[in-house]
């Protein structure tokens, strides 16, 4: 199943669930949960905060200062330590602990700096204002931007105005004043943090869902690159060996047409048999590979086995007819080798006949017709299979190296190696002439055997 689709249809699911409601809350159809409406809330203020954060800090700093201003108006007076102290001065101290909030996020080192001393006046004058508290705000924002060090040094700052006034006013229980200086420091510190380690792992999901996406792109492109080079394979196998076959019964029907009428009509139905299975196989494989498919359109496609080691005899055979004497050669008792190697040991014998009927001299060098042996041979150890032709190289192979490698060539060395086989392909050692091509593909192991 697709991956995506499956993902699609788990978020449509969660959706509906959502939509419906847990069992025994008795929501309604059309219900959402309240959790879903603070997120999209929240969600749309962090989308305006990106988009204009001046405009934010602004207004929430005016906020600020509102509130000080309505308790230096004389509020300030129900919770002071010495309700003497002058208005002016209130006022002043409540500006100067509020106003900086406003650089909180750029500068949240500074603002701590800056209010320090408004903070130690306001300890030690006794106003004991609330706006003081207000370095919680300040420290929630170093907490979730800079290091936990700077926190912990500016949390040390933050709490030397209350230890100032419980060593100022002793008169009363210390407790009256570290303690809510206490929990607003570490009230705004684990805020921070808190936010801050969800933006991280949030963060972290998204790079390893990014990750993940990058490796199922790699792994899809290998997959394609694979199965194109499978494609290629098969379709060089099956439309170049019929089409060489073709060509070889042409040019011999041709020749026979003045001499052996006869001959020729059986070259030209040879023509039409080996026509009419190159087609077959490649309606097969189209069918096969055909995007968008129904499920009856794959029923009445037209299916037959791969060819194996079995269908040798019918190779050779068509091979021979398009002109090309072969001798076919079988040693040992082949055991259970599986339908992919004998697939492998069938193509390789297949592709160097082609070859051979491409490539070389319709003649050799001694004037005699050209010939090929295929050689099968089983044994404990795998099954070898040889092809050798009599031929010299034909004009696509002369001058070449040794080691020259075409597409067929390589489509047998991959397929070889599928299987930990090997293949050795050049020509016969001087003074003989031909090619030869030699496959050699190991015995199943016995773990795979028994499956």
């Amino acid at each position: 199943m697709d991956v995506d689709t499956t993902a699609k249809e788990r978020v449509t699911d969660a959706h509906a669930t959502a939509g419906r409601g847990a069992p025994g809350q008795g929501w309604s159809a059309g219900a959402q949960p309240l959790t879903g409406r603070l997120n999209r809330l929240a969600g749309r203020i962090r989308r305006f905060d990106r988009r204009h954060p001046l405009t934010w800090d602004i207004h929430l700093t005016a906020c600020f200062v509102l509130a000080a201003l309505i308790d230096a108006s004389g509020g300030w007076r129900t919770t002071a330590l010495d309700p003497d102290t002058a208005t002016w001065l209130v006022t002043v101290v409540s500006l100067g602990l509020s106003v900086p909030l406003l650089w909180r996020r750029s500068h949240p080192v500074t603002v701590v700096l800056v209010t320090l001393p408004f903070a130690l006046v306001n300890a030690w004058s006794g106003a004991h204002l609330q706006t003081g508290f207000l370095g919680g705000v300040v420290l929630c924002n170093i907490a979730l931007r800079l290091p936990l060090r700077t926190l912990a040094g500016s949390a040390g700052v933050a709490l030397a105005p209350f230890v100032l006034a419980v060593t100022r006013y002793t008169d009363g229980s210390w407790n009256h004043y570290i303690v809510p200086g206490s929990n607003v420091v570490l009230m705004g510190a684990l805020l921070g943090l808190a936010v801050r380690s969800r933006q991280e792992y949030t963060a972290s999901l998204v790079e390893r869902a990014r990750r993940l996406e990058i490796e199922l792109d790699q792994q899809a492109r290998l997959a394609a690159a694979a199965e194109r080079a499978r494609i290629a394979r098969e379709m060089h196998d099956i439309i170049g060996h019929n089409l060489s076959v073709i060509t070889g019964l042409a040019d011999g029907g041709s020749y026979a047409a003045e001499r052996n009428p006869r001959r020729a009509v059986e070259a030209l139905e040879a023509i039409g048999t080996t026509s009419r299975q190159a087609l077959t196989e490649l309606r097969r494989l189209l069918d096969v590979l055909r995007e968008n498919t129904d499920a009856g359109a794959v029923e009445a496609a037209e299916l037959a086995p791969q060819p194996a080691l079995a269908d040798l005899h019918h190779l050779v055979d068509g091979v021979r007819a398009a002109g090309l004497p072969v001798h076919l050669t079988v040693r040992g008792h082949a055991g259970p080798l599986p339908a992919g190697q004998q697939l492998t040991v069938y193509r390789v014998v297949q592709e160097a006949l082609t070859n051979t009927l491409k490539h070389a001299d319709p003649m050799d060098r001694t004037g005699g017709p050209i010939r090929a042996d295929v050689d099968v041979s089983y044994a404990r150890d795998g099954v070898t299979a040889t092809v050798t032709d009599s031929g010299a190289p034909g004009p696509a192979h002369r001058g070449e190296p040794a080691t020259v490698t075409g597409r067929g060539l390589t489509g047998m060395r991959e397929r070889a190696a599928l299987y930990d086989g090997t293949l050795e392909a050049g020509p016969l050692p001087h003074p003989a002439n031909g090619w030869r091509v030699q496959l050699h593909l190991p015995g199943p192991r016995k773990d795979t055997a028994d499956q």
